[in-house]
Parts: structure tokens; sequence; C-alpha cells
């Protein structure tokens, strides 16, 4: 009885730390209690595709990596999930597709559950995510 109430406890606290930050506390509540995201759809464009180094690199340091680093271990990442690390291009190709369904815009949707917090992406950012994880995986 004891070990169900500390991690009853401990639970609560870790979904109050997540909330007072900002960030989710797992990969499996991502987005709890949120429509999940869904594909955008976007397209890479043919003429002045964005790029990791003209685009992504501070699109993630701007809105993401104060949660998602590889530098960031334990209470620091705030709940992101392990191994969600958008602090390098291999990281963000990892998990692309989620990145698309929960931040990225397109035709098919735009998604705004990520980030949860403040600073937050314009809709036009959103969009140029989309472009350029399109461009990425191609």
């Amino acid at each position: 009885m004891r070990i169900r109430n500390r991690l009853g406890a401990l639970t609560v606290a870790a979904m109050f730390l997540g909330t007072i930050c900002g960030c989710s506390d797992s990969e499996d509540t991502h987005g709890e209690g949120e429509e999940e995201g869904k594909a955008t759809e976007a397209v890479c464009p043919t003429t002045a595709a964005p790029t990791y180094e003209s685009f992504g690199t501070k699109f993630m340091d701007d809105y993401c990596t104060r949660c998602h680093s590889s530098t960031l271990s334990g209470a620091a990442r705030n709940g992101a999930p392990e191994g969600h690390d958008f602090d390098t291009l291999d990281g963000v190709l990892l998990v692309a597709e989620h990145i698309d369904e929960y931040a990225a815009a397109g035709p098919a949707a735009v998604n705004t559950i990520m980030p949860p917090s403040d600073p937050k992406p314009s809709e036009s950012e959103r969009y140029q995510l989309g472009e350029w994880l399109a461009c990425e995986l191609q």
C-alpha cells in the first residue's frame, strides 16, 4: 500500500513538473487529453527549399531543444521522451513523422500540440517546418 501511495505521489509530481515547464512527460502521454496530430502532407518546395542550416537548426533551438536535447537527462528534460532529441539532424530524422504530427503545418493539417508553452512558432513557421521535414525525408 505504501509503495502504491509513493508511486501515485511521484506520478502527480511528474505531471506537475511537466505542466510547469510546458513539456510532456513521456511518449505514451505525449499530447494526452488532446487530439492526436495528423500528417500534414507538406511537400518540399522546388525552389528555395529549406535546409537544416537555413531553417532547421534555428527552429529547433528556438522552440524544441529546451526539452528535446541530447545534452539533457532526467528532470532537466522536463518530461520529454528519451530519444526525442532535436539538437542534431539525425535526432530530428529519427522522429520526423512525429514532429510533423505534433508541430508542423501543411495542406492536410496545422498541428499545434508542441510546444505546449511559450515561445511557440507562428503558423507560418509551422508551414516552413512541414516543408523542411518533407525536404529532409525525400
